[in-house]
């Protein structure tokens, strides 16, 4: 069987040198570092958070007045928190909104709030919480 030649210029004779030592050292270590970074966000994003709540209940009051009740988790139960509690109207709006303090004490508290609304509420719902406690709220 003949060998067929291939077409000139399309491919070199040479065959291709090695990486420097140097550089082989240099890509793993970017590799390294591109790894861990994305280990650290990952960590950031999606391992245990500091502190945590949950709606347990919410009691419609009227045509523009929602109670909701929420439990509070957090990790450090000597420091102070804000909680931001709001409510919804029926086309999905947020109708009303409040910043409740939770102060030190237990590292898991149930705490309960009034809202005022602007439009009929339907739910009552927890936002989100922080240790970021604003002067404003602060009890010292």
């Amino acid at each position: 069987m003949a060998q067929r030649a291939l077409p000139e210029g399309r491919y070199s004779k040479q065959s291709r040198r090695p990486l420097p030592k140097w550089t082989r050292w240099a890509l793993l270590a970017v590799a390294v570092a591109v790894g861990a970074l994305v280990a650290f966000v990952g960590y950031r994003n999606l391992g245990t958070k500091p502190i945590e709540a949950k709606q347990t209940a919410f009691t419609i009051l009227g045509d523009d007045r929602v109670q909701v009740s929420f439990e509070v988790s957090r990790d450090q139960p000597d420091r102070a928190a804000v909680c931001i509690i709001r409510a919804r109207s029926k086309d999905g709006d947020e109708a009303g909104r409040r910043e409740v303090l939770v102060p030190p004490g237990n590292s898991v508290v149930v705490e309960t709030t009034v809202l005022r609304t602007s439009k009929p509420p339907v739910t009552g719902e927890v936002f989100g919480c922080s240790y970021q406690v604003p002067p404003y709220l602060s009890t010292s």
